[in-house]
């Protein structure tokens, strides 16, 4: 065996591996995110810059805290919590038996006062007669003094020319200075009755006075025995109740909470930077944390005229010691459609997210 090698022994040198253009892989990667990006930017473009989210939103309704008017022991409590209640309905009663005795006696009062006007009334119309009669007095009392003129004239004449007595003279004279008294005592008693009419004017003022006073009075008893019945103003759902049987209820104290059936509305506290093309009327799309694939629409029902802030027990004073500048946030009222207003999915309190399309 030869120790020289032939041809057919050395071995060929391996053919090179193709090189890898890094720069060309990544331009390629380049140019696929740009063409996938551009749905995207179009749309942004297209709507995206127009809006304007922000999850600092929250449902709300006019939820009312119930009181009564009146203080009283509660004698029934009508409702349950949580119970779907109609508007008008009964929620919790009051003893009523101090009110009802109350008005009881301002009825009476009325009576009284309506009795003494009446008394009145026919007093004047008694009066009105006894001025009757004291003008008819008068006219007798003329006729009677035209008489004892004539009369005095006719004996004075008589006594004068011898053809009657003196005695008889003076009678007539007397008689004459009788009937003049008659007259002036006639007339002074129908000034008399006169003045008692004005009297009597002024004691009917008096009692109508009086009157309207028990009247209102008699008012203000019904109201306060119908403020012993707390009933639903609007229909809803009973929450937050404190009332029951036995317990005294101080006018004023809440005694439960009534939250609307209908009526919904979203508070959405928007950035400052957010509100320059924001304004009512504008489409709302809400996504609530409770059912977060459900579709809620809405529309901006109007902004605030200031920010949270402003509004706050402890407005903030940036004019003493050291200033940090804080994005204010501005409240915009959302109204919601259909039936997304209504109690049901949504309830006040719970968070949502609200996106405004300001385009």
């Amino acid at each position: 065996m030869s120790g020289v090698a032939t041809p057919g022994d050395i071995a060929a040198p391996p053919a090179s591996a193709p090189r890898f253009n890094r720069k060309a892989a990544i331009w390629a990667g380049a140019g696929l995110l740009a063409i996938a990006a551009i749905p995207y930017g179009a749309n942004y473009w297209v709507n995206g810059q127009y809006l304007q989210s922000t999850d600092d939103a929250y449902v709300g309704g006019d939820v009312s805290a119930l009181a009564p008017q009146v203080g009283g022991l509660i004698a029934q409590v009508a409702v349950t919590d949580n119970e779907v209640v109609r508007a008008g309905q009964l929620l919790v009663q009051l003893d009523d038996r101090p009110y009802r005795a109350a008005l009881a006696q301002s009825e009476a009062n009325v009576k009284a006062a309506q009795a003494a006007l009446a008394n009145l009334d026919a007093t004047e119309t008694l009066q009105q007669s006894v001025i009757a009669e004291a003008q008819a007095n008068i006219v007798a009392a003329d006729a009677a003094l035209v008489l004892a003129k004539a009369n005095d004239a006719r004996y004075t004449h008589l006594a004068a020319i011898s053809a009657g007595t003196t005695q008889d003279a003076q009678a007539a004279s007397a008689t004459l200075q009788q009937d003049v008294a008659a007259a002036n005592k006639a007339r002074a008693n129908l000034a008399a009755q006169t003045a008692q009419l004005a009297v009597i004017e002024t004691q009917k003022t008096q009692a109508t006075a009086s009157l309207a006073a028990a009247e209102a009075a008699r008012d203000m008893a019904a109201l306060n025995e119908q403020y012993t019945q707390i009933r639903a103003p609007f229909d809803g759902v009973v929450g937050d109740r404190s009332a029951h049987v036995g317990a005294y209820a101080a006018a004023g104290a809440q005694l439960l909470s009534l939250v609307p059936s209908n009526g919904l509305w979203v508070d959405a506290n928007f950035k400052e930077d957010q509100l320059a093309s924001m304004k009512p009327g504008q489409s709302v799309d809400i996504v609530a944390d409770i059912a977060p694939g459900t579709k809620i629409t809405g529309h901006v029902g109007s902004l605030s005229p200031a920010s949270g802030a402003v509004f706050s027990l402890l407005p903030a004073q940036n004019a003493t010691g050291n200033f940090t500048k804080i994005v204010q946030r501005v409240p915009v009222r959302i109204l919601l459609d259909g039936d997304a207003a209504s109690l049901g999915l949504l309830r006040p309190g719970l968070s949502v997210t609200a996106t405004v399309n300001t385009k």
